[in-house]
């Protein structure tokens, strides 16, 4: 008989399997979404489900993910392929969500039915936008100017006696031309929400970013309106080329909206 060698024991010990949580979504079929998992293992993404209720999931290793651009747009792009490819009405569940069995999965579908069949009611054949709108601050400023007297009256005084201005005055200008950037800034955000506001269910404003950034918005759409909302952001942005700027994107999961966050409780974990 050949003799088989002895493996000496890892130093490694093999990592522990759990199920990581995309999203919940109403179905009562099992269902695949292709090798998309997270974790660059190409892992199945598929469906653990308690009674018409099923949790978008694939397995992985338990370990805490970090929130890196790939990660990240990993988690996203598994929730896109439910929604868009698949017609879906996702849940999110917040990155890094991970069970530590199948059965813990469905155990917190059984604790959160209620809760989750609430929201999925609220929340189906509703999508996604976001709005981002950077300033050009010449340009506004320019407008400034010209629409703010004040602004104009001090700003001449000051180029006509530039050896006896004084340091107050050039303050006083200084606060003023903020104010009015502060109060165009206001406006100009406004103007834009009321544009799009018949074809909105909600909206939500996030922090801007940066001193170029006016608006961070997030805006709750009905798929059917989806085509309205577009064009009417199409709209706005030509009615404000040259000083306004905007980044359009969606559709996506209601992020904003609704996120299902856990405790610590029952093997799960939360990355947020």
């Amino acid at each position: 008989m050949e003799a088989v060698k002895a493996q000496p024991p890892s130093d490694k010990p093999a990592s522990a399997e759990g199920i990581y949580v995309y999203c919940i979504i109403e179905s009562a079929e099992p269902r695949s979404f292709g090798k998309i998992g997270i974790g660059g293992r190409s892992d199945d993404v598929y469906t653990v489900h308690h009674e018409d209720l099923a949790a978008v999931v694939s397995r992985s290793p338990l370990m805490v993910y970090d929130p890196t651009r790939d990660n990240a747009l990993t988690h996203e792009h598994v929730n896109e392929v439910v929604m868009i490819d698949n017609s879906f009405t996702p849940v999110p569940m917040s990155f890094g969500t991970l069970f530590k069995t199948e059965e813990d999965t469905r155990e917190f579908l059984k604790d959160t039915y209620k809760e989750l069949r609430d929201v999925l009611g609220k929340m189906k054949d509703k999508l996604e936008f976001g709005l981002k709108v950077n300033w050009d601050r010449e340009s506004v400023l320019t407008e400034v100017e010209r629409d703010y007297e004040e602004i104009r009256r001090l700003k001449a005084e000051i180029e006509t006696n530039q050896q006896s201005s004084t340091y107050f005055a050039r303050m006083q200008l200084g606060r003023l031309v903020e104010q009015a950037l502060a109060e165009k800034s206001e406006a100009y955000v406004r103007e834009i929400y009321e544009a799009l506001q018949d074809s909105v269910i909600a909206s939500r404003s996030n922090k801007v970013i940066g001193d170029r950034m006016i608006m961070n918005g997030a805006f709750l759409v009905a798929r059917d309106k989806a085509n309205l909302f577009d064009k009417k952001v199409q709209d706005i942005g030509k009615r404000f080329e040259g000083k306004l700027s905007f980044k359009y994107t969606g559709p996506w999961p209601p992020y904003n909206f609704v996120t299902i966050r856990l405790k610590l409780e029952r093997g799960a974990g939360s990355g947020t």
